[in-house]
């Protein structure tokens, strides 16, 4: 299961292996060649997505792509934790991809400080589609100035689920804001229920994660305009505190991490969690080892599901505008790319093959492309009805409100990252390998002061700042 959607900086490193599908026999792919020209009509793909059923479902649209175009295409799985290796070694050998897909924000703006990327063909590409029927905001934290990095395809976005016959029965409004999630965690914590539950656990990708999503909406952000360190300032240490406030007096004992922050909403021992989308499907009781066990749940496996309704973006008291921690994935065209043949790939990957291609995993594939300009509902209206699940499959309107579904698809229009708009996206990527926000948040769950523990992450990222210069 896919949580999170960042990558570290790029660092020299030996390549590993690949795993390659390819779809023919004949060893039509690696054609992009180093010094910026094609060397033949092929194209080399690599794909972010290395669970075997969703390898098999992408080599499935190349194939048909690959018969009705003529374009042979060889297909390369590339796991999330090897990709910075993988595409410095491969830059280094001169032997880059056309294509990538499934491209992090952060690995968008890697690949770009490296000069990786064709801008010029992924704008052409986007233009073709009509920039329109896309979501601003995934325009915008996929676009440099007047360059476009990548074309942007599906997001994923943290959220705040809540039990709303639990807030119904205790007249509690939705938890859209610091004091009304204060408020109803005081009112509901207590006999065998916890008001919240959040990651705490140090040196977790998923703590900075529910951290940021947390503190977005407090205007607490990594970086200012000019690339200063944040993390000290008033609003982060009001964002550290109101977590610090939530997890010691309302939560559960012990570090928390993403299982078992799920574990005790499925168990009906919690009012209030933060987690992606991915958690849809498995709430409504369509994933066997990841099932629902509250005392409903035995009658009815989507109790939870019936019974949950969901914050998109948070709001503090700092903040000017509420925001949300999410990821957004995009395909992408190197520079060394055999450049009209992957724009019409890419193209495929937005129109013919989008529906496909998103039907992998729904829950975590929201699309951010919305239609198309004759039909610019068409894709979010596929995507609400896709079946999604492992063990049983189902549509996710099956289970939930159109409130919800509705929060969930607009979810990246609220959409905000650390860094990426203040042009430090290789920042936040080299962060994700010490993760001293996980280690700030893990102290203060603690009992560490909120403004000892902001300033010693604050140090942290200036130092690592320093080390990529």
């Amino acid at each position: 299961m896919k949580i999170r959607g960042t990558a570290v900086a790029m660092t020299t490193v030996a390549a590993l292996t690949l795993t390659a599908c390819t779809s023919d026999d004949g060893g039509g792919g690696g054609t992009g060649g180093g010094d910026g020209t094609a060397s033949g009509d092929g194209l080399t793909v690599w794909i972010q997505e290395d669970l075997p059923d969703r390898v098999a479902a992408a080599q499935a649209i190349v194939d048909d792509y690959s018969e009705a175009s003529g374009t042979e295409i060889e297909l390369v799985s590339v796991g999330e934790d090897q990709f910075s290796q993988l595409i410095t070694s491969a830059a280094a050998a001169g032997d880059l991809p056309d294509v990538i897909g499934g491209v992090s924000l952060p690995q968008v703006r890697t690949l770009s400080t490296n000069e990786l990327i064709d801008t010029e063909a992924v704008g052409e590409v986007l233009d073709t589609l009509d920039p329109s029927t896309f979501s601003e905001k995934a325009i915008e934290l996929t676009r440099d100035g007047d360059a476009q990095l990548a074309v942007p395809s599906e997001s994923w976005t943290q959220m705040l689920y809540y039990r709303t016959d639990l807030f119904e029965a205790a007249g509690l409004d939705a938890p859209t804001s610091y004091d009304a999630i204060l408020e109803a965690a005081q009112t509901l914590d207590g006999d065998g229920m916890a008001g919240f539950v959040g990651a705490t656990a140090p040196g977790d990708a998923f703590t900075e994660q529910t951290f940021e999503h947390v503190a977005l909406g407090n205007d607490c952000q990594l970086v200012d305009a000019d690339g200063e360190v944040q993390l000290d300032s008033p609003e982060c240490v009001a964002a550290f505190r109101f977590y610090g406030d939530l997890v010691t007096e309302y939560s559960v004992p012990g570090a928390q991490d993403v299982d078992t922050t799920r574990a005790a909403y499925f168990a009906g021992q919690a009012a209030m969690f933060v987690w992606s989308t991915f958690v849809l499907d498995e709430m409504a009781g369509l994933r066997d080892d990841a099932l629902p066990t509250c005392p409903e749940c035995a009658a009815n496996p989507a109790f939870l599901a019936e019974n949950t309704g969901v914050v998109t973006a948070i709001e503090g008291p700092d903040g000017t505008t509420p925001a949300q921690f999410g990821e957004i994935t995009s395909w992408t065209i190197t520079a060394s790319a055999n450049t009209g043949p992957a724009q019409e790939f890419v193209e495929h990957m937005l129109t013919d093959g989008y529906e496909p291609w998103i039907a992998f995993a729904p829950e975590g594939k929201v699309p951010v492309r919305t239609g198309t300009p004759e039909e610019p509902t068409v894709y979010s209206d596929a995507w609400a009805q896709l079946p999604v699940g492992v063990d049983t499959k189902a549509p996710l309107s099956d289970f939930y409100s159109p409130e919800v579904l509705d929060a969930v698809a607009t979810g990246p229009e609220d959409l905000a990252r650390w860094g990426i708009t203040q042009g430090q996206g290789d920042l936040l990527g080299a962060t994700q390998g010490e993760n001293p926000v996980a280690e700030a948040v893990s102290e203060v769950a603690n009992g560490t002061d909120p403004e000892q523990a902001a300033q010693s992450a604050a140090e942290a990222v200036r130092s690592i700042a320093e080390s990529l210069q």
